[in-house]
């Protein structure tokens, strides 16, 4: 269980919840048998039958097993082919569990583990199927759902004799009673062997209750820790660098985008460090609100660091705030205004005496902006007077990065962390539970609408020609296009695949989501050397193509996205790594390939690369995914709404919420096992009301021993350190 499960101690198991529960009567349905999963079924058998082969020397027992919604089929071969053909009888029920299959088209189970169910099975089996609903639960080839129940049934039984002499109750009593919620123990008891429907509500009920609760009295305490640092208030001065900025500004500021500087500013006047995430949609302006923040505290006598995750993004990032600034970027030189500040780039391919100039900058204090990628973090790095650091797209960087960076203060600095994937409020209070939110979902007056479509290139070949011809009409129109594949396809990648190894783009796609055709078997995914090369001598023949990807040398990189920049290339064909920032008022068209192979944020998130400017944008999904199968909805959510809030939904309900608590980082099994953070929003608003009013009048917890020691048990010292650098 240890090995396999990763269930190391009896509350592990008591806390590993089935997965769902199979009725007297009710039947599995066999219909919905997902390829390559590990599974268990209830079923009956329909017929068995022995074949022989290699002129009789060899056996083999196939058994047809159905549920009335589908057939599957199991086989064994070897030895043990009479036994089993003895056992699986006709009529006979029982619960199957194997790796789902495919042979000949049909699905099939190969030397499944059983257990039938019955007359013949012993009086327990009959009871506790008969009786009542049957537990299944997660399970592995190693440990099958039925040993699992076992084992959890002999713990309980034990327990139930001591009287459940150990097991703490990390709730309140007063609380408990509040919500009518049942005790640990009860819960326990239900959720394992649940005598009916309403069981299960109540132990659901509770052990949801637990999951948010704790999870938000130990943001509360973070919250609480925070409050409690000094800061040096950051207030600007009139007339200063951000009033002279705003006066050269060529637009308004939207009234989302005022309203979240107000946030702002009023965090930077306090005495302990913001800490405020900043969601906004793709183009909403976030880059703008956190220069004119970073203006504000270099108005102050502080200097303000921006961190992005790639050195494409920070060039990007850099070049763009020095155009916005004008002379007001061009501190310490002739041309520059009286308030002038020097904005420096710092990232790890810089030449040797760039590097020095642009730290000696920091640490003298002449550089006010500082924009680079985590080379910011090295030990050389010296500032004068650290005052605010912006994190971009926040989901890219091991929260030890920008802990790092907070550390370079003289005291803590204030922290906006930036993301342009829409995050739901449920998720952004439990994932960003220690973070202030602020939301611009408004976008600037200017902005152009996407239009986006589905482009079945299989059932549809046509579409896809229509597609290119669509490209070709937008360049002799003036405008430019993407095309973005998964992979690169260089040698690299080859040999990565071939050893196993697996290569990846430091901004690859997300990788299949396994909706293959009826075999299982996928194509690999396309790739950008294949393609740009395939189009240029194709469909796009005389246009301007050129390939991007992460693996090319940065000046390479830099020199492409300048030529595309500046109209010189018409069609770029890239990887991700044009996902964040890039901005090209003048591209129209964003054709994705594979677009199935893609996560719905990061298609979001790449559809917002066009319509940037006064012309209208297309994105065009291209998918050979059938028609009816899960990538398919999901290619037709994208294209039917430009609403990234509710796109976030989308993508999380499918994607199962995984660990809150940074699973990426932690490596440890998901804390969240019953609370679903989209469908929970009750619980998680009320749990994080009542854990607010507990650590703010017991903060050390010394009143509630058993909330402190169950907060110790989710809390395992990695998890603590994710969160306190979070």
């Amino acid at each position: 269980m240890a090995e396999h499960l990763g269930l190391d101690t009896v509350g592990d198991l008591l806390h590993h919840y089935p997965r769902r529960y199979a009725e007297r009567g009710e039947l599995t349905r066999l219909a919905d048998l997902p390829l390559d999963e590990h599974v268990t079924v209830v079923a009956q058998v329909a017929d068995a039958r022995v074949h022989t082969f290699n002129h009789g020397r060899g056996k083999r027992l196939e058994v047809t097993l159905t549920d009335g919604s589908g057939r599957l089929q199991l086989v064994f071969f070897g030895r043990t082919v009479h036994h089993h053909h003895r056992e699986l009888l006709p009529g006979r029920r029982g619960m199957f569990a194997g790796r789902v299959g495919v042979f000949n088209r049909r699905l099939q189970l190969s030397h499944p583990a059983y257990e039938l169910l019955g007359a013949d099975s012993g009086a327990d089996a009959v009871d506790a199927f008969a009786g009542r609903l049957m537990p299944i639960y997660p399970a592995c080839k190693q440990m099958e759902s039925w040993k699992i129940a076992k084992a959890v049934a002999t713990v309980l039984d034990a327990l139930e004799a001591t009287g459940w002499a150990g097991v703490a109750d990390p709730l309140p009593a007063a609380l408990r009673a509040e919500r009518g919620l049942p005790t640990l123990p009860e819960a326990l008891e239900k959720v394992h062997r649940p005598r009916s429907k309403a069981d299960l509500e109540q132990a659901r009920a509770r052990l949801k209750w637990d999951e948010a609760f704790v999870l938000q009295v130990a943001l509360a305490r973070r919250r609480l820790a925070e409050d409690q640092l000094p800061a040096v208030p950051r207030i600007p001065r009139e007339g200063g660098l951000l009033d002279a900025f705003d006066a050269r500004l060529p637009f308004t500021l939207t009234d989302g985008q005022r309203a979240v500087s107000r946030e702002i500013f009023d965090d930077l006047a306090g005495e302990h460090p913001m800490h405020r995430l900043l969601q906004g949609e793709v183009g909403s302006g976030k880059t703008l609100v956190a220069l004119r923040a970073m203006l504000a505290v270099v108005d102050a006598g502080g200097q303000a660091a921006m961190l992005a995750p790639t050195e494409v993004l920070a060039q990007q990032h850099h070049r763009s705030i020095t155009e916005m600034m004008g002379e007001l970027a061009e501190g310490g030189t002739l041309g520059g205004a009286e308030h002038a500040t020097k904005v420096v780039l710092l990232t790890g391919s810089m030449g040797a005496a760039a590097r020095r100039r642009a730290l000696l900058d920091l640490a003298t204090g002449e550089a006010g902006i500082v924009i680079g990628t985590h080379a910011l973090i090295e030990d050389k790095v010296r500032f004068h007077d650290l005052g605010l650091v912006v994190v971009d797209e926040q989901h890219r960087f091991g929260v030890e990065q920008r802990d790092a960076l907070r550390s370079k203060g003289k005291q803590p600095p204030h922290l906006l962390v930036m993301t342009a994937t829409p995050i739901p409020r449920t998720v952004a209070m439990t994932v960003f539970g220690d973070l202030e939110t602020s939301v611009l979902d408004q976008l600037p007056a200017g902005r152009s609408p996407i239009a986006s479509h589905v482009v079945p290139a299989a059932e549809k070949p046509h579409f896809l020609a229509r597609a290119w011809e669509r490209v070709r009409e937008e360049v002799a129109a003036g405008h430019q296009a993407y095309v973005v594949c998964p992979r690169i396809g260089d040698e690299e990648e080859r040999e990565a695949a071939d050893s196993g190894r697996g290569a990846k783009d430091t901004g690859g796609g997300k990788g299949a989501d396994g909706d293959g055709g009826a075999d299982g078997e996928r194509r690999p995914p396309l790739a950008v050397l294949d393609i740009a090369g395939q189009l240029a001598d194709g469909p796009l023949k005389g246009l301007r193509v050129a390939a991007l990807h992460g693996r090319m040398q940065p000046d390479a990189k830099d020199e492409v996205m300048r030529r595309f920049a500046a109209g010189e290339v018409d069609v770029l064909v890239a990887t991700t790594v044009i996902e964040v920032g890039v901005n090209v008022p003048n591209a129209t068209v964003m054709v994705i390939m594979d677009a199935d192979r893609f996560g719905v944020s990061q298609l979001h998130q790449l559809r917002g690369r066009v319509g940037r400017g006064s012309a209208p944008g297309l994105c065009l999904l291209v998918s050979e995914a059938p028609e009816g199968s899960p990538a398919r909805a999901r290619l037709g959510a994208v294209a039917a709404t430009l609403d990234g809030f509710e796109l976030s939904r989308i993508d999380l309900e499918q994607r199962r919420e995984g660990d809150v608590l940074g699973q990426a980082q932690s490596g440890a099994r998901s804390s969240l096992r019953m609370l679903a953070v989209i469908d929970d929003e009750e619980v998680i608003v009320a749990a994080r009301e009542k854990a607010t009013a507990i650590v703010s009048g017991d903060p050390g917890l010394e009143r509630l021993p058993e909330l402190r020691a169950a907060l110790d048990a989710l809390l395992d010292e990695e998890r603590e350190e994710y969160l306190e650098k979070g």
